[in-house]
């Protein structure tokens, strides 16, 4: 389940599932170049370090002190939220080895879903829904060692506040585990954060198909149908890299996974896989929404031009007594005759009666 409570998020709605902007570096930078986005949040250390008996928390704007917790404990966890300070971001990858190319990774927050192998560490990025304004996914990195695990996050909120819980009271099996499993849990724990928001699309959905089927029609309708067609398709380019991340991570040759670990990851893979299918499903009801908010239109539009068409059948042989009548011929017996108007009144709606009632024998009225 998501690591913090927030409200739901509503598809269709002014809070549009989007990703979040993107502020390339400029053409022609070095590769591995560090350039911070001067307006977002200044770095903030939590560490995390822990054995079977005992856990220690630490939070720091130091990165040098981080230090000490790597030589004394046996799995240190360290997070990095905010990316506005390079130099900060520049020296923590110092101190645990990190690839240059992993770093500009980490600074450009455009990233897809990936698994990445280094000599040093394993480097995996994933995008989580951001829970605090509903405008879109955050992305995290991990880079995951023999003894540590390194995460950056953007912004200072974090979504993993339950791992950190369950590190500090010492249940389960995440304690007495190595930092490969640590890993598994802060990735199925941003797995699970995407379970919320696609799951509102199925009860918008539903929604929209009942307003459809009460015969409500307006722009609106369309425009919520196209919103949220067009939000899921940007969950599945997020949630597809995802899955091919995990089935990457269960390679027998990677290394830092150990095999006890790979058993929970399958559970992962099997989540990501979940969410695709929903996700795919969602997409076909938005669709065939669409082509049932279409028909109705279209049956309404025939059903406005029967009526016409009965009501224009009809007139057409009145109009044709009237136009006879309506000719100033002076030899027209019927001009003269005392009867010849309540007659022709007679005739026409003779006419239109026995139309009406052919129609409706017919079953068109």
């Amino acid at each position: 389940m998501p690591e913090s409570s927030s409200s739901p998020y509503i598809p269709g709605s002014t809070r549009s599932f989007r990703t979040t902007k993107i502020k390339r570096p400029e053409p022609g930078t070095a590769p591995g170049s560090i350039v911070a986005d001067p307006t977002a949040p200044q770095p903030i250390l939590r560490v995390v370090a822990y054995d079977s008996h005992r856990c220690a928390e630490a939070t720091t704007t130091d990165p040098d002190s981080i230090q000490e917790y790597l030589e004394a404990w046996p799995v240190t966890w360290v997070s990095v939220n905010g990316l506005g300070n390079a130099e900060i971001v520049r020296r923590v990858g110092e101190i645990f080895r990190c690839h240059r190319l992993a770093l500009e990774d980490v600074i450009s927050v455009h990233q897809r879903p990936k698994v990445d192998e280094y000599e040093e560490h394993l480097f995996i990025v994933v995008r989580v829904p951001d829970a605090t304004d509903g405008c879109g996914t955050r992305q995290v990195t991990l880079f995951l060692g023999e003894s540590f695990v390194l995460t950056f996050e953007e912004a200072t909120q974090t979504r993993f506040d339950r791992v950190r819980k369950r590190l500090r009271d010492g249940r389960g099996h995440l304690r007495r585990a190595g930092p490969d499993y640590l890993a598994y849990a802060i990735l199925d724990a941003a797995i699970d954060c995407y379970f919320p928001v696609v799951e509102s699309y199925g009860e918008q959905l539903e929604k929209l198909e009942e307003e459809i089927m009460a015969r409500r029609h307006d722009e609106e309708l369309v425009t919520r149908i196209h919103d949220a067609r067009r939000e899921l398709l940007t969950l599945r380019r997020l949630v597809r890299p995802l899955r091919d991340a995990v089935k990457l991570l269960l390679d027998d040759e990677l290394p830092f996974v150990q095999e006890e670990t790979r058993i929970h990851l399958r559970d992962c893979l099997d989540h990501t896989s979940q969410l695709g299918d929903l996700v795919d499903s969602y997409l076909a009801v938005a669709s065939s929404l669409l082509d049932l908010y279409l028909s109705l239109s279209n049956n309404r539009m025939n059903e406005v031009m029967k009526v016409l068409t009965i009501v224009t059948t009809i007139f057409i042989p009145l109009s044709f007594v009237a136009g006879i009548y309506g000719m100033n011929f002076r030899n027209m017996p019927e001009l003269d005759w005392h009867y010849g108007y309540p007659l022709s009144l007679g005739l026409m709606l003779g006419v239109a009666a026995a139309l009406v009632y052919y129609f409706r024998r017919k079953g068109w009225v």
